[in-house]
């Protein structure tokens, strides 16, 4: 499933926590894949805490607490991690993450946690929400089986990349778009990842933005900057990325396209790709001016090939929102594509 319609589901999920329809989600998906930051960012969009326990590194106790002696019982001590309304506030998330590389023992000891929301005498809060995460035992990470009564305790979802919500995300963080176009003209390799190698740098939603941050490193450093780029992404991506972002200095003004100029389509497929990445994080940044914006969908229509142009709009509406629809221009577009039936707006969430 893609990144975005599991954002809509766990967002669904936190919210009906005060109604009592909550039931804990498992996320399931290969490293890099943004199980985390969705996740992270659900709590952010809400304005609420987030808890995150890595089950792998605990012991049964850490989860259950220390025994200590009251008079002529024994209590259990609650340990301060876990959830509490006082000192959390009264809704937030916990994240079980790396909940299949916990021992068997320590993951026991989190069935009770997750069905009744409660461990011994301490209640998780009604209003927080439980989601957990972890990798599939094909991803050769450190994994155990999960046992059914614990799967048996969640609602199970596979997170999938997609290129379409990660190029929304990285133009909303400002990630280069160089890499964007790249991505663009590389579609496969937003995720490529072969657990039967096990490679150590490989392309994927998390690996990308650390090639952007090399970007930011070594852009002045041309001897480094090869090396740094193989480091985030792997030798053989990186050595196309590279080779790429050098052709990127052929790009047409891209000022000129915004201020409306007669300005030429570059032939190249590679600089289309990114002259479409670049007017699209320029729009971005400009989106209440309408004349820009016109500018760039009369410039999207003189693409040789529509499905160019019809990529540069399904950026920019996703950018933009509802908004783009009120440029005047946007109807002659429209009308210049319709033929095509290939084209579909989502609806702005």
């Amino acid at each position: 499933m893609r990144p975005s319609h599991i954002e809509t589901i766990l967002a669904r999920e936190f919210e009906s926590c005060a109604a009592g329809h909550h039931t804990p989600v498992m996320l399931w998906g290969p490293p890099g894949v943004g199980k985390s930051q969705i996740i992270a960012g659900i709590a952010a969009r809400h304005g609420v805490p987030l808890i995150d326990i890595r089950l792998s590194q605990m012991e049964p106790t850490d989860l259950r607490g220390i025994p200590f002696r009251a008079g002529d019982t024994v209590q259990w001590s609650i340990p301060a991690m876990l959830p509490d309304a006082q000192r959390h506030g009264p809704a937030g998330i916990l994240f079980l993450d790396e909940i299949n590389a916990a021992p068997p023992t320590v993951s026991a000891a989190a069935y009770q946690l997750i069905l009744d929301r409660k461990l011994g005498d301490y209640q998780i809060p009604e209003d927080w929400a439980i989601f957990a995460a972890g990798n599939r035992q094909g991803d050769r990470g450190v994994t155990y089986a999960m046992p059914a009564p614990l799967a048996n305790r969640f609602t199970h979802y596979e997170v999938e990349a997609s290129l379409d919500d990660w190029v929304d995300w990285a133009q909303g963080h400002g990630v280069d778009t160089g890499i964007l176009a790249f991505l663009r003209f590389r579609p496969d390799l937003l995720f490529n990842y072969d657990p039967a190698h096990n490679p150590m740098a490989f392309p994927s939603p998390r690996s990308w933005e650390y090639a952007h941050r090399a970007l930011q490193k070594f852009a002045a450093h041309p001897t480094l900057l090869l090396d740094a780029l193989q480091a985030c992404v792997g030798k053989a991506t990186g050595v196309e990325l590279k080779a790429f972002l050098d052709n990127m200095t052929n790009l047409p003004d891209i000022d000129a396209i915004l201020a409306g100029h007669e300005t030429e389509v570059p032939k190249g497929i590679d600089l289309q790709y990114g002259v479409a990445a670049a007017l699209v994080r320029r729009a971005r940044a400009a989106k209440e001016d309408t004349a820009l914006l016109g500018n760039v969908l009369a410039y999207a229509r003189r693409f040789p090939q529509r499905e160019m142009g019809v990529m540069l709009v399904t950026d920019l509406h996703r950018a933009i929102g509802k908004p783009l629809f009120a440029v005047p221009e946007f109807v002659e577009w429209a009308n210049s594509v319709a033929e095509l039936m290939l084209y579909k707006f989502e609806p702005t969430p």
